[in-house]
This record gives structure tokens, sequence and C-alpha cells, in this order.
């Protein structure tokens, strides 16, 4: 197993059924649920000094699954370029979420979900089989869209341990 193999199995673990496309569903509701609980002064709460505040955090999630929809249409679509990565620290800094309303993010987070969920679920399983390169490794579309999933449970698990404890 390559390094890459082992990074996204870490997120593909998380996933808690076969059932990926109803997780897609349940996951989203879920991170709606904990943010909506979240007053406008506790979503500004990060847990360490230099680490991402609650709102840059959903932002975060809002800002990669972009980015991983782009892949799962490119790769579905049989794009043969290889699609590039992106530096997370950067994007965060670069986010401004902190200025914003945590409503005005939480409607972003679920249109983002809304739009995953129809790409994906309209999708048909021989485009989801494709396979094409992202950030110099191959993989495909089919496993992107579980890395959707995956990487927000994987947000969710930290914000549980680290963040609401201290809340």
């Amino acid at each position: 197993m390559t390094d890459f193999q082992k990074y996204i199995q870490r997120y593909l673990d998380l996933i808690p059924s076969e059932n990926w496309l109803e997780e897609l569903k349940s996951v989203g509701e879920k991170t709606v649920s904990l943010f909506s609980f979240l007053t406008e002064e506790q979503s500004k709460f990060a847990y360490a000094e230099g680490k991402w505040t609650l709102k840059e955090v959903l932002l975060h999630l809002s800002d990669t699954e972009r980015i991983f929809q782009y892949r799962v249409l490119a790769i579905a679509r049989g794009e043969e370029k290889d699609l590039p990565g992106f530096d997370e620290e950067l994007y965060a800094q670069n986010s401004f979420a902190n200025e914003r309303s945590l409503d005005s993010l939480l409607e972003e987070y679920q249109l983002v979900r809304k739009s995953s969920q129809i790409l994906l679920e309209t999708m048909n399983s021989s485009a989801l089989n494709n396979i094409g390169t992202a950030n110099g490794n191959q993989i495909s579309a089919e496993t992107i869209g579980k890395l959707i999933i995956g990487h927000n449970i994987h947000h969710l698990n930290v914000i549980e341990e680290r963040y609401l404890p201290k809340l």
C-alpha cells in the first residue's frame, strides 16, 4: 500500500456503512445539527493557538467538498490531465470565515452538500469507476465521493474530541 493509499484509507475507514450515498446525506445532517447549536461567539472558538476556529473548519469542509466535486466530475467525464492539489492552510488563511455569520457558512455548507448529493446520486457506476489522477495520484471518481464523507467525519470527530469539551 502506498503512502497515498494509507492516507486516504484513514478517511474511508471512518464511513460507518457500505451505503455511502446515504452516509453522505446523514453526515451532512449531523454536521448541520452540530453547528446549528453553536452561538456566533462559540463558532469563533479555536481549541489551541494556531488552530482553526469552528467557522474556519466549517468553511474548510465546504471548500474541500467543492474541490472533491470538481475532481469527481472531471474524472467521471474522462479527464486525462493531472488535477491539481491544494494547500488547505492557504485556503483557510484566505477564507475570511471569521468575518462571516455562522448562518451564512451553514447555508453555504448545505448548498454544497446538496450539490454533491445530486452529482453523486445521478452518476452511473461506469462513470464512478473511472480512474483519473489528482495531485499526482490515481484515484476513482467513487473513491473521491467517499472521501467527501470520510473527510467530513474526521473533522466532526476532531470537533467532538477537541473543541466541544472546551466550549
